[in-house]
C-alpha cells in the first residue's frame, strides 16, 4: 500500500489521539476515519473508561462516524489507527464497507507490552472445534409464529 504526505498526517493524528488518552488514563490507541480526504471522526480506547471491552479506538471513530453520515455503511471511507487493529475492529470495518486500512504500530511493536492482537488472529485462523472459544451451531427454531429471517425479509419487503 503507498501512503503520501496526508495519509501519514493522518496516522500521526492517530498516534496523538493515543497519546492523550494515556495521558488521561487510557490504553495506546486513537483512530481518525476518513472520507474524501478529511477527517470525519476520531476516537480513542474507551475500554477502562466504559468498561465496555468493545470500546476500542476504531469502533468508537467509526460509531461516530456512523452518526454523522446516518448510515450503518462507510463506503468510501478509510480508517488509520496508531495500532494493529485487532479481529474485531477489522471485522466491523469490513462490515461497514471501510475500503482501506492503515496502521502505525504492528503487533510486533506492541507485543512487548502485552498489546498484540496475533495469537487472537492465529486462534480464529482455526477450525471452530480448534479455537479456544467453545462455538457451535445449535438449529433451534420458535414453534409458532414465522421464522426469524423469512419474517425479517417479508418486512423489509413490505417497507415503503
Amino acid at each position: 500500500m503507498d501512503i503520501d504526505d496526508r495519509e501519514k498526517s493522518f496516522l500521526r493524528k492517530a498516534i496523538e489521539l493515543a497519546q492523550a488518552n494515556v495521558e488521561n488514563g487510557g490504553r495506546p490507541f486513537g483512530a481518525v476515519v476518513v472520507k474524501d480526504g478529511a477527517i470525519i471522526a476520531t476516537g480513542v480506547n474507551e475500554i477502562l473508561s466504559t468498561n465496555d471491552p468493545t470500546a476500542h479506538a476504531e469502533l468508537t471513530a467509526i460509531r461516530v462516524a456512523s452518526q454523522k453520515l446516518g448510515s450503518a455503511r462507510l463506503d468510501g471511507c478509510a480508517v488509520y489507527a496508531s495500532g494493529h487493529p485487532c479481529p474485531m475492529c477489522m471485522a466491523a470495518m469490513r462490515l461497514a464497507g471501510i475500503g482501506k486500512v492503515a496502521y502505525a504500530y504492528s503487533n510486533e511493536d506492541g507485543a512487548p507490552f502485552g498489546l498484540s492482537t496475533a495469537a487472537i488472529y492465529e486462534d480464529l485462523a482455526k477450525p471452530f472445534a480448534e479455537q479456544s472459544m467453545a462455538i457451535n451451531h445449535v438449529p433451534v427454531r420458535l414453534e409458532q409464529g414465522p421464522d426469524l429471517y423469512d419474517g425479517w425479509k417479508r418486512r423489509q419487503a413490505a417497507k415503503p
